[in-house]
């Protein structure tokens, strides 16, 4: 099974869907390509010039200058990605327990060709409706906003690694498929910062795993809310550092990871500004004047807990408070002020620390970021928060480019004996007698998500890891499917909770219905066959 989540409210099972319908109009939002980047690519364009003090007032908060990013208000379409980078996108949006929307095609930017570049995609949500009611349903069938997300991906070769849930925190981390392999010691973690720590309707959810040998966790938040609150933002934040722990000495801390992407509704306000002069700089396009009194920007250089993190420059408005269904700012008696309240930042483990836990180094070099897009999506208006975008392209020092397992298959099984499959268990790989080896139809949704699977045999995989030759199992034809299409084949290692290794797609022509075999004693299924 996936990862289980350290919380009693983690995602227990899954239903299917019809697709979503696509088409929405591209998101309204600024474009930020980072300088500095890594290899011998360059912007596509320039930003138009800059006041010098603007420039001057960025340096000194840490943040890119102005003149750095693209001025354009179509999104990222622009962005150019580093070559031989990992891109990743994150998403953070707080939907005020709304039902979820018919399209997420622009949050995701798939309608602008950009995710086939991307390689990773990570999705955290805030106040996702966790009533009674609604969490039951959920504990029966996947919850909406999963399938949502599921729907929309597994088109684009997208399969879900893992998710966390505490009540209405959701963490979502999606791969490429032909990635899975390379993707380990998969864990997450959970604190609750509600009612002193026993509600978690605020807190934070964290996916961490090891990316081609680099450690890296994602870190969803949902902070305490309201201007006079900062002081306890900062202290949750540190809590949750300080409580979130994993398994192993590879990097048993949040911080202890090569790299960290913080992001949520972390609820940090305006300060002193008057809300008519913050509607006034918003309607004027001088963004810039509210930067200084923006929170956060304030606590980068006053608070030891964020030291080393990292954030674009804030070129798109204020995602809160808008009157749902509308791009209005809030007009109701309470007109709250405006605020930068979701927000994505990242940091990077400096090699100067020395070492880590358990004596650690970084892990395989040291790598580096370039944020190529940091945008909000004014089109969707089901909550009071507009969602909140990032793509970044990660530059590893060096990759993990050899999977735990190899597996070797004929480019097409138009005969039933042609439905052989040899595979290759890497040196130090853990086996487990309930790992098997799944057939999948290509646009698959998560790991469970088979056609039908053989069990990996345990006595030739144990002599054949110990003289490290190739295991071999067989389909039989009723276990084959009858429809013609692509398929892959994936291992699943039960003692990594992942798929260890993956084919290519291939052609399988039209079979018999689908029949399991090579049950273990007992004859039962794989572990939480049919559910992630």
């Amino acid at each position: 099974m996936l990862p289980k989540a350290e919380s009693s409210d983690h995602i227990s099972a899954w239903a299917s869907s019809s697709p979503r319908a696509t088409g929405l109009p591209k998101a309204v939002s600024s474009e930020f390509i980072a300088g500095g980047r890594v290899g011998h690519s360059k912007p596509t364009a320039l930003s138009k010039p800059e006041p010098e003090e603007l420039s001057i007032f960025s340096r000194s908060l840490g943040l890119p200058s102005p003149s750095d990013s693209c001025d354009a208000l179509l999104g990222c379409s622009g962005r150019v990605p580093v070559d031989g980078s990992f891109c990743i996108t994150v998403v953070t949006w707080n939907v005020g327990t709304a039902m979820p929307p018919n399209d997420v095609t622009s949050l995701l930017h798939l309608n602008t060709g950009e995710t086939n570049d991307v390689d990773m995609i990570a999705i955290g949500l805030q106040e996702v409706n966790s009533k009674i009611n609604k969490r039951l349903k959920d504990a029966l069938f996947t919850d909406q906003w999963s399938e949502l997300f599921m729907d929309a991906l597994s088109p684009f070769h997208f399969v879900l690694v893992s998710t966390v849930r505490m009540q209405g925190v959701i963490l979502l981390v999606f791969a490429k498929y032909y990635h899975l392999p390379f993707l380990q010691d998969i864990q997450t973690d959970c604190t609750r910062t509600g009612l002193g720590g026993y509600w978690g309707n605020k807190g934070g959810v964290s996916i961490r795993l090891s990316i081609f040998g680099h450690m890296v966790c994602f870190l969803n938040c949902h902070l305490p809310a309201h201007l006079e609150k900062a002081e306890q933002r900062k202290e949750d934040f540190a809590t949750i550092l300080h409580m979130q722990q994993f398994e192993g000495h590879a990097a048993s801390g949040i911080l202890d990871h090569d790299l960290v992407f913080w992001f949520g509704d972390l609820n940090f306000r305006i300060e002193s500004l008057d809300i008519r002069f913050v509607k006034y700089a918003i309607d004027s396009n001088i963004l810039s004047q509210l930067w200084e009194k923006d929170q956060l920007n304030i606590a980068k250089s006053t608070w030891s807990v964020l030291s080393g993190f990292q954030e674009g420059p804030l070129n798109f408005p204020p995602t809160f408070k808008f009157d749902v269904g509308t791009n209005k700012y809030d007009s109701s008696a309470k007109k709250r002020k405006p605020a930068w309240t979701d927000r994505i930042l990242w940091k990077i483990k400096s090699p100067s620390v020395g070492l880590g836990a358990g004596g650690r180094r970084p892990s395989r070099g040291v790598l580096s970021v370039s944020q190529l897009c940091y945008c909000s999506h004014m089109e969707y208006t089901i909550s009071d928060h507009k969602p909140v975008a990032a793509i970044f392209a990660v530059q590893f020092a060096s990759k993990a480019d050899k999977p735990p397992v190899e597996i070797y298959v004929a480019d097409e099984w138009s005969r039933p004996e042609q439905a052989v499959v040899r595979y290759k268990m890497a040196a130090g790989f853990h086996r487990s007698s309930w790992d098997w080896i799944g057939l999948y139809r290509v646009g698959f949704r998560h790991p469970k998500d088979y056609v039908s699977y053989v069990w990996a045999r345990t006595d030739d995989g144990e002599r054949c890891l110990e003289k490290q030759m190739c295991a071999q199992v067989m389909f039989s034809e009723e276990a084959l499917p009858k429809e013609k299409g692509e398929y892959i084949l994936g291992y699943y290692s039960n003692t990594s909770s992942s798929i260890a290794g993956v084919t290519e797609p291939f052609q399988d022509e039209p079979h018999q219905p689908p029949r399991l075999q090579y049950l273990p004693e007992g004859g039962e299924q794989p572990p939480g066959a049919g559910q992630p």
